[in-house]
């Protein structure tokens, strides 16, 4: 049994690895991957002790950090169950193999929320993507998308800008990001601003060939040619694992107190998911 298992390998689990080794504690570090939602960004201009770094780069200096320490790692692997044993907790993966430990710290971030429109389903990974990061050097000279107000989305238009032939961000409302940051992306001679429009369906029969959206002040409806959609509009707590044990607020948020305990002993939250 290990003293400790954390679940996610983001900069909350990887960090919580950290300090756990440091106490000498037994260690299961495990996750489907590593880095988080820290990895999709360009660049990270508010970390202390950087004046700008990549999110990629920023994650693999986690990971050295990690392994200076003596733990136990699995990384890509489901875990499919999380449930309390006498003494403790288990761990269920996809391949059917059980772990154990006295506690646990959850850390299983957030993942992307989905429009829930016509399309969006059947077109992701041909020309639907949540990620402009990651995806976005395959849109080079298209015309794009981009979906939602807030400052992913304007980070995302700002990236597509300059890899997109044309880019359309599209908000449901007014642009909440940050105004220095919208101010950089607004003068952009390919870049078309919609808002209060809201789009009702991913068009495209085995890629993505346009949008359509709805103008939610007049009711009218347009189509938008584009081979890409980057779904930009926030983020939903990664907490399926505790949500039959601990609790979670409306948002799916798991709740803890000011020490990251949930309430039930020894099982933690850090990170995006709490």
């Amino acid at each position: 049994m290990y003293d400790l298992i954390v679940i996610g390998a983001g900069p909350a689990g990887m960090t919580a690895a950290v300090y756990a080794a440091r106490k000498r504690l037994h260690i299961l570090l495990v996750s489907k991957d590593l880095g988080g939602q820290a990895v999709w960004a360009t660049k990270v201009e508010n970390y202390m002790g950087y004046q700008f770094i990549e999110g990629a780069e920023l994650m693999r200096k986690f990971e050295d950090h990690v392994k200076l320490f003596p733990l136990d790692q699995m990384i890509g692997e489901d875990i499919v169950t999380l449930s309390r044993m006498d003494g403790g907790f288990e761990i269920r993966m996809a391949g059917g193999q059980t772990h154990q430990a006295k506690a646990v710290i959850v850390a299983t971030g957030k993942h992307p929320r989905q429009l829930n429109v016509p399309g969006e389903e059947r077109l992701r990974g041909r020309g639907v993507s949540y990620c402009a990061v990651c995806d976005g050097p395959l849109f080079n000279r298209e015309k794009v998308a981009v979906i939602g107000g807030g400052n992913s989305a304007v980070e995302a238009a700002y990236d597509m800008i300059k890899v997109a032939d044309y880019v359309y961000l599209v908000s449901l409302a007014q642009v909440t990001a940050d105004q220095a940051l919208f101010d950089k992306l607004k003068t952009a001679p390919n870049l078309t601003v919609l808002l209060e429009s809201e789009v009702v369906e991913i068009e495209g029969s085995s890629l993505v060939e346009g949008i359509r959206i709805k103008d939610r002040k007049s009711g009218s409806e347009k189509g938008l040619k584009v081979g890409g959609v980057f779904v930009e509009i926030g983020r939903i707590p990664s907490s399926e694992l505790v949500k039959d044990i601990a609790k979670v607020n409306r948002f799916g948020e798991i709740e803890v107190n000011r020490n990251c305990e949930t309430g039930i002993p020894g099982l933690f939250a850090a990170g995006g998911c709490h």
